[in-house]
């Protein structure tokens, strides 16, 4: 009878190779004995040394398989090596520029940050470092670092910030990248652009009634792509304009057509006996009422609460008292307001205050501002009111400084504000295109700009 193959001696040493070339490293696989191969060995006989010569030369490609993998596998860990020895160095250089003392912090220094920026500029060349070629990593490193020079310089000596900032925007820092605006000159970015604003202040210095004016805005007109939430936010404000001033409305859309009902408002003819005085502060009331409509009475009892720190009434002797505002209040009340008030001044975004504390918001162009050109408007239908109510009605300070030279506004949460009267930078005297002032040409002793 005769034997199964597998328990024959040939079989066995068939088995023996065939688990061997299944055993055997990768790229060895393809080198396993053939059909013929397998039947030799079950033979017992010896490779023919023409083959073992062809097995030799097929060994060859496997070796520099091997070697390319190696090498591959090697300048791959190099390359992941040299990413993390530059993210290291750059959380170190953003490390440097923050822990420098606020006290130390010079001009110079961020004149050297700005050096550091421009020295850090991507090259476009292949050989770089990805975090650097495509996230331009290193840069925004001394670009962060930079801004919180400027932020400590604004904190220790602001003037010597104002200056310094000056100096360096817009030529080495946009004046977007700026912790603060609010004390900084505007300088035109091109020749152009200054001449043009030169010749408006020679052209208009003086009212119809021989009064300095304000010069109008030197920059040009931005436009607003109101999204759905502003139109909504924009159509319910009307509708409390209205109702709060006695029913003054048009059927002008947008922005337009609230600054009419304010304009109208403001230059109403007034009854027997009442002041302008008397109607300046009733234009107060009317934009906190409307505010506080707006808000609906859920908002600013939450708010007085879990951000000024004002106990509620709950029967005891600290009701109505404030141990606030809690510390994040400014920060976040900055971070919150852009979304809700777009539909008034436009884009905005937070910022640092005069003192270089967060809690900072500026208005890149107010579009309140920039579509009514009157400064009485801004006066008595933003700032004081504003000013007013939060402190008022939610507790927290509030500075709001308009620049009518570029029409940015800087809002300054958790800032306790100055007179307007007693503020040297909120100047006197009516804008030079203001169509309010023509509306009350005639009405004597009634001002509108203060």
């Amino acid at each position: 009878m005769k034997r199964p193959f597998l328990l024959s001696s040939g079989g066995i040493l068939g088995a023996a190779a065939l688990a061997a070339s299944l055993c055997s490293p990768p790229g060895c696989a393809a080198f396993a004995p053939s059909r013929q191969g397998r039947a030799g060995a079950a033979a017992g006989n010896v490779l023919h040394p023409s083959r073992a010569r062809h097995h030799q030369r097929r060994t060859v490609p496997s070796t520099r398989l091997r070697s390319s993998l190696s090498n591959e596998g090697s300048d791959v860990l190099d390359k992941i090596a040299a990413e993390l020895k530059e993210l290291s160095e750059c959380a170190s250089i953003a490390y440097g520029y923050l822990s420098k003392p606020d006290s130390s912090v010079t001009a110079e220094d961020v004149v050297l940050a700005c050096d550091a920026v421009d020295g850090a500029a991507p090259s476009g060349d292949s050989a770089e470092l990805y975090l650097d070629q495509y996230l331009s990593l290193r840069q925004k490193a001394h670009e962060l670092g930079r801004y919180h020079l400027l932020v400590k310089l604004l904190k220790s000596d602001p003037d010597a910030y104002a200056k310094t900032a000056e100096f360096l925007s817009p030529s080495r820092i946009a004046r977007g990248d700026l912790p603060n605006v609010q004390d900084v000159a505007y300088v035109a970015a091109d020749a152009k652009e200054e001449e043009e604003a030169k010749s408006t202040v020679a052209a208009t210095v003086a009212g119809e009634d021989g009064q300095p004016l304000v010069v109008d805005c030197e920059l040009q007109d931005m436009s607003y792509n109101d999204s759905p939430l502003d139109k909504l936010l924009l159509s319910i404000f009307r509708k409390l304009v209205a109702e709060n001033t006695g029913g003054i409305q048009n059927d002008i859309p947008g922005i337009k057509g609230l600054l009419a009902q304010g304009r109208q408002y403001m230059t109403m003819e007034l009854p027997e006996g009442v002041t302008y005085a008397d109607h300046t502060k009733a234009q107060h009331t009317m934009v906190k009422n409307t505010l506080g409509g707006l808000m609906t009475p859920v908002l600013p009892p939450f708010y007085r609460i879990f951000m000024s720190g004002i106990v509620p009434k709950l029967g005891t002797d600290f009701d109505g008292k404030q141990i606030g505002p809690w510390f994040y209040a400014p920060w976040l009340t900055s971070i919150v307001t852009p979304t809700f008030f777009g539909f008034l001044v436009g884009p905005s975004k937070p910022n640092r205050r005069s003192d270089g504390e967060r809690g900072g918001l500026v208005v890149e162009k107010c579009k309140f501002l920039q579509e009514s050109g009157c400064k009485g408007l801004c006066l008595h239908q933003c700032k004081i009111p504003a000013q007013e109510f939060f402190k008022e009605e939610l507790g927290l300070d509030l500075t709001v400084k308009p620049n009518f030279v570029t029409q940015e506004c800087q809002w300054s949460f958790g800032e306790a504000p100055l007179p307007p009267e007693d503020d040297p930078s909120f100047p006197t005297g009516c804008l030079v295109g203001c169509e309010s002032r023509k509306a009350m040409a005639g009405r004597k002793g009634e001002a509108l700009c203060m």
